[in-house]
C-alpha cells in the first residue's frame, strides 16, 4: 500500500482556478484515497458522500470556474465533524439514537461551499464532543495515522485523521476543552481554534454553547489563514456571533508555565520537545515564567465545576428517557450535571470572573503564551482501561482557554520515537488569532522539524522480540509488565547449547540469571513481540544486576533478552540442569 500524497487547500484551489485541474479530478483523487484508506480505518467517517454527488458537486463548481469565478476555495476537499449540520447527511454526534437530518448546512459549511469547497463527508468524534482522545464512539475508535496503536486525540478524532491521512485538505472540528487541538498535536497538524464567536456557530449542536468554537486542522498556517478568511464573519442569526476584530501583538513576551508546574505524566520525550520548542522560541522573544495555578483551577471548573451542567444541557431529554443510548463513559461524565444546582452556577461564574480578571491581567506583562498541547499521549488500550484519568491528563493544558475568552493555535514541535507527535500550542487574548498564525510562522520557521513520519497503512509498526527466562514468562509473577504493553506471544523456544542459569539470591520475586558459557546447555525460553516504544519502556524498568542484550535461539536465529551482570552469580544457585525456570518453581 503506497503513501498518501497530499497538496494544501491553497495549491489545489490555484490549479483548478488556474485550469491546471479540474474539480471532477481532485474529486477522482479524493475517492481514491479514500478507496485505500477505508482498509485502513473505515471508522474515521460516519457518512460520506455517494460518488456520483461528490462528482457532481466537482462538476458545478468547474461550471462556476469556466463561467469567470474566482472561488478561493476551487475543488478542494474537506469534511466535517459529524456535530455541525450538513445539509443532504444526518448529523448525529456519534449517537444514532440522537441523529437528525437537518433542514439547512451550518453558516460555517455554506460558506466553504460557496467558496468552491467539496464536502466529502461527516467524520467520527467522541460521542457529543465529550473527550479529548477519540475512543468514545459507537462507530468505533479512529487511531493515530503514524501509529495506529495510539490514541488520534480528540472529541475532533476523524477529522484529524481525515487531514493527517492525506484524505481532505483540511476539515473542520470543535473546540470546547481542547478538541480542535489535542488531535493536531498527535498527528504533526495545524489546530487552528479562533477567538469565541469570530466563526458563527449555527448549526453547531452544542456541547457547551457558551464556550464551543468550530475550529479547523490543516498541514500548515497558509491554509488555516485561507479558511478562515472564508469563514470568519459576523453572523446575526448566532447570538455568541461578534463582529471581526483582529488584535496585533506589539511586544514580543511569551509566557510559560513554571517549571515545577510543568507536567509530562512521565513521558520523557514530550518534556525534552517542550524544552527544546522553548529555546527556539527564546530566539525570537523573551521567555517569562508565569504561575499556571489560576489557569488551571479555571480549567478544573470545566469538568470538576459548575459548566458539567451545560454538558447535560445539551443533551435534553436523552441523559433521563434514553441512558442507554449514551456512551457509558460519556454518561458517567455528564450525569452529575443533573444535580448541579442555580446557587453551584451563580458561583462558578463568580469565580471564572475573578480568574479571568487575573488572566487578563497577564497580557500587560507578556504578549501570549506557549504551553505544551498535551503533557502525553497514549495507547489506545491504555485510554480503554483509564478513561476518566488518562483523558483528564490530556487536558491538562488545554481546557481553560475557551473559559477565559482566549484564541489559541496548535503547532508541530517533535516527533516522538513512535512515531506520535508533539506539539506546542500558541494561545492569546481574544481577537489575536492573525497574529497567533504568524508567531506560529516564526516559530516554524527556525524549528527545524523533521517531515511528519509516514503514515501506518498496515498497523505494522516496527517491534521487538524479546526472550523472558523466568519472572516474566506467562502465569508468572511480572508477566502483567509484558501483558500490559500489549506484548504477543511468539512461541516457546529454547537457546543454544551454550548458556547457564542461575536462580539469585534474594531476589523479590525470585529471578534467574541467564549466563552465556561455553559449558552451558539449551535452556528453555519463551518469546513475546511488542511495540519499540513499549520495549524501550520495559527496558527503562530492568532492575541491575538484570540486563537485556542479545540471546541466541537453538536455530541460531538471535533475539532480544535478559542477559546478567557477574554480581547476579553472588550467592546464586546453578539451575542448568534443569533446563529452565518452570522446572525450578515446580522442583520448590
Amino acid at each position: 500500500m503506497t503513501s498518501l500524497n497530499r497538496q494544501s487547500a491553497s495549491a489545489i484551489a490555484a490549479a483548478v482556478n488556474a485550469g491546471q485541474t479540474s474539480a471532477v479530478a481532485v474529486a477522482k483523487d479524493t475517492l481514491a484515497r479514500l478507496a485505500v484508506y477505508d482498509a485502513v480505518q473505515p471508522q474515521v467517517w460516519i457518512s460520506r458522500a455517494e460518488p456520483a454527488t461528490l462528482l457532481a458537486a466537482a462538476a458545478a463548481i468547474d461550471a462556476r470556474v469556466a463561467a469567470g469565478e474566482v472561488l478561493p476555495l476551487a475543488g478542494v476537499p474537506f469534511a466535517v465533524k459529524d456535530n455541525i449540520d450538513v445539509a443532504g447527511f444526518e448529523t448525529t454526534a456519534a449517537c444514532p439514537a440522537f441523529a437528525y437530518r437537518p433542514d439547512a448546512s451550518s453558516t460555517t459549511v455554506e460558506r466553504l461551499l460557496a467558496a468552491g469547497a467539496l464536502c466529502v463527508g461527516k467524520t467520527n468524534l467522541d460521542q457529543f464532543a465529550t473527550g479529548l482522545n477519540g475512543t468514545r464512539s459507537p462507530y468505533g475508535a479512529p487511531r493515530n495515522a503514524h501509529n495506529l496503536a495510539y490514541v488520534s486525540g480528540g472529541s475532533s478524532s476523524g477529522s484529524s485523521v481525515a487531514v493527517a491521512a492525506g484524505l481532505v485538505a483540511f476539515a473542520l472540528g470543535t473546540d470546547t476543552a481542547g478538541s480542535g487541538r489535542v488531535p493536531a498535536a498527535f498527528q504533526h497538524l495545524i489546530g487552528f481554534k479562533p477567538s469565541k464567536g469570530r466563526w458563527s456557530n449555527r448549526g453547531l449542536l452544542p456541547a457547551c454553547r457558551t464556550l464551543d468554537c468550530i475550529s479547523v486542522f490543516t498541514d500548515d498556517t497558509a491554509d488555516a489563514r485561507l479558511i478562515d478568511g472564508v469563514v470568519a464573519g459576523f453572523d446575526p442569526a448566532d447570538a455568541y456571533s461578534k463582529p471581526l476584530a483582529d488584535a496585533p501583538i506589539v511586544r514580543k513576551t511569551i509566557g510559560v508555565p513554571r517549571r515545577d508546574q510543568r507536567v509530562f505524566f512521565g513521558d520523557a520525550e514530550a518534556e525534552y520537545l517542550y524544552d527544546r520548542a522553548l529555546e527556539k522560541l527564546a530566539g525570537l522573544a523573551d521567555i517569562v515564567e508565569i504561575d499556571y495555578a489560576p489557569l488551571q483551577e479555571a480549567a478544573q471548573l470545566l469538568y470538576s465545576g459548575p459548566w458539567v451542567a451545560e454538558r447535560t444541557a445539551a443533551l435534553g431529554s436523552l441523559l433521563t428517557d434514553g441512558p442507554d443510548a449514551i456512551d457509558p463513559t460519556v454518561r458517567e461524565v455528564v450525569l452529575p450535571g443533573l444535580e448541579i444546582g442555580a446557587v453551584d452556577l451563580f458561583n462558578g461564574i463568580y469565580r471564572l470572573a475573578e480568574l479571568k480578571r487575573h488572566a487578563d491581567q497577564l497580557w500587560e506583562s507578556i504578549d501570549l503564551m506557549a504551553f505544551p498541547t498535551t503533557g502525553a499521549t497514549y495507547r489506545v488500550a491504555e485510554l480503554q482501561a483509564a478513561p476518566i484519568a488518562l483523558n483528564s491528563a490530556l487536558g491538562f493544558y488545554t481546557n481553560f482557554v475557551n473559559l477565559l475568552d482566549m484564541a489559541a493555535v496548535a503547532i508541530p514541535a517533535g516527533t516522538r520515537a513512535n512515531a506520535t507527535g508533539f506539539g506546542i500550542t500558541l494561545i492569546g487574548p481574544a481577537d489575536s488569532d492573525m497574529a497567533l498564525l504568524d508567531a506560529a510562522d516564526a516559530y516554524l520557521a527556525v524549528a527545524d522539524l523533521p517531515s511528519p513520519p509516514p503514515l501506518d497503512l498496515e498497523g505494522k509498526m516496527q517491534t521487538v522480540k524479546l526472550a523472558v527466562v523466568g519472572a516474566h514468562l506467562k502465569d508468572m509473577p511480572l508477566h502483567w509488565q509484558l501483558t500490559s504493553r500489549n506484548a504477543t506471544f511468539v512461541g516457546a523456544f529454547e537457546t543454544a547449547p551454550n548458556y547457564r542459569l542461575y536462580a539469585m539470591a534474594d531476589s523479590v520475586p525470585p529471578k534467574p540469571a541467564l549466563v552465556h558459557s561455553a559449558d552451558g546447555a539449551a535452556i528453555a525460553l519463551e518469546v513475546y513481540e511488542m511495540g519499540v516504544a513499549e520495549f524501550g519502556s520495559f527496558v527503562v524498568e530492568v532492575p541491575a544486576p538484570l540486563a537485556i542484550g542479545t540471546v541466541t535461539l537453538a536455530d541460531g536465529s538471535s533475539v532480544k533478552g535478559f542477559v546478567a551482570e557477574p554480581r547476579a552469580l553472588t550467592g546464586a544457585e546453578d539451575i542448568t540442569s534443569l533446563g529452565g525456570w518452570r522446572a525450578y518453581v515446580a522442583r520448590g
